[in-house]
């Protein structure tokens, strides 16, 4: 029985970190490049997020070779900044856009990096375990627009719900 409990919430756990169908992440990934300060454009609507603004996540090297996350955002109803400190562990190698990233204990989401400018690492758009996970990043807090409308368009085509996306920069 034991063995079986152990089986089933190594699943579970597994599947947290999954890639949604149809979607793969990004290879020739570095994570150097990666590394600092990245604003959040666009996000679906989840319990975690609801009602921030001006959210932002800083990325930097952990002394066990993974990688540091504190995201923010600024709360309007509480008129007060909240972070949360977590930590990230590549899945398939560091070349490859698949994390596992931990706000809580032992337990992991997926973060999978679905497109980035890999010229310039100036914006990315990540997806969880499931097309209900997806947010677009970029250095800067607003994105081009043509840029972020050509994201949309790819995440749409990958099916994820693009009409629910949450803006937090002015739309034209």
């Amino acid at each position: 029985m034991l063995r079986l409990l152990i089986l089933i919430c190594g699943l579970l756990l597994t599947s947290c970190t999954g890639v949604p169908d149809g979607v793969k992440p990004i290879t020739g990934f570095e994570l150097q490049r990666y590394l600092g300060t990245w604003y959040e454009i666009a996000r679906l609507d989840h319990s975690f997020e609801r009602g921030l603004t001006q959210v932002s996540a800083e990325y930097s090297l952990r002394d066990d070779g993974g990688v540091k996350v504190i995201n923010s955002g600024y709360n309007a109803a509480e008129n007060r900044r909240s972070s949360a400190e977590g930590r990230a562990y590549f899945i398939d190698g560091p070349d490859v856009g698949r994390l596992k990233v931990s706000f809580f204990g032992p337990f992991y989401g997926a973060y999978n990096i679905i497109a980035l400018d890999k010229a310039d690492y100036q914006y990315v758009m990540i997806a969880g375990n499931s097309k209900d996970y997806l947010w677009i990043l970029a250095r800067t807090p607003t994105l081009n627009q043509a840029v972020l409308k050509q994201l949309v368009q790819q995440a749409n085509t990958l099916g994820f719900p693009t009409q629910d996306l949450i803006y937090l920069q002015p739309q034209d």
